[in-house]
């Protein structure tokens, strides 16, 4: 399956299509971002929607170009680096979608500030950081920002991955605390689960559930990185597995990764095993 790098067409797509499911983004790189026509996109996105954009944003992750956000004309400011760069767009995005004043309007037809439009209410809140590190949580939680973790931390401790980052998150838990936010924010974090239910499962799968049954340890982009195991196996075993795993008992929502690339019918068929075997034993409930 070729990447799809223009969220929004299909988040609205999918927006006017369903009712219930939530719609999000798990991430959108920030140094690539305008800041104010993203704002106008994600408000135009959760209006469809009814208010169901739960939108995932990050300062990005390795890639293979070079300097890619410069080519689309993104820089950062003297004394900036590209992570900077991705949080002054994330700060410029985030006041715009509160409904702020941004332009200065002509007086001849306006007074005051003039706010992007369309607004939103209620976006602001259901906005989330991808957090590769502690201290990212706490940064995100300063902020007030939701909490999204995936199965990779750019740090290591020597500790199993869960239990680093349920670190992660008890940390993010006690700054957004201190810094006294008026609302409660969301925790996800996210797991490779694929029950083995049949034989096309196994076919696929069975020598990845030998593999991939401890977390790895190695360099990413200079640091020294921990990337979470993946849940392959029996739908018991890996239920249990699930429910004794400390991040995803300290989270509150968890995002499940699926194997894109085998198709829509496969995997459709993947997540309603998950939420038939699986998710209950966690202490999901299909409403």
């Amino acid at each position: 399956m070729r990447p799809r790098a223009a969220p929004f067409p299909l988040l609205a797509a999918i927006a006017a299509r369903t009712t219930r499911i939530e719609l999000g983004t798990g991430v959108i790189d920030m140094r690539y971002e305008n800041p104010l026509y993203m704002a106008e996109e994600a408000a135009a996105t959760d209006l469809i929607s009814g208010g169901r954009l739960q939108l995932g944003i990050s300062r990005g992750s390795p890639e293979p170009a070079l300097d890619g956000a410069a080519t689309f004309g993104y820089v950062p400011a003297d004394g900036e680096d590209s992570a900077d760069m991705a949080r002054r767009h994330t700060e410029l995005f985030r006041y715009a979608i509160s409904g702020a004043g941004i332009a200065e309007a002509n007086p001849r037809q306006a007074a005051g500030m003039l706010p992007v439009q369309p607004h939103s209410p209620g976006l602001s809140e259901r906005i989330w950081w991808g957090a590769g590190t502690r201290k990212t949580a706490v940064w995100a939680a300063e902020q007030g920002m939701n909490l999204m973790s995936s199965t990779l931390l750019t740090e290591d401790t020597g500790v199993p991955f869960d239990e680093l980052q349920a670190e992660q998150i008890q940390m993010f838990r006690e700054a957004w605390a201190a810094a006294g936010h008026d609302f409660e924010p969301r925790i996800s974090v996210s797991r490779s689960v694929i029950p083995l239910g049949d034989d096309q499962d196994r076919q696929y799968f069975a020598l990845s559930a030998l593999r991939e049954t401890r977390d790895q340890v190695g360099v990413l982009d200079g640091a020294m990185s921990r990337f979470g195991k993946g849940y392959i196996g029996e739908p018991d075993i890996i239920a249990s597995a699930l429910a004794n795993d400390a991040a995803v008992q300290a989270a509150d929502t968890l995002m499940v990764t699926v194997p894109n690339q085998l198709g829509v019918d496969y995997n459709a068929k993947l997540l309603e095993n998950i939420a038939a075997h699986v998710a209950p034993v966690i202490g999901w409930v299909r409403r």
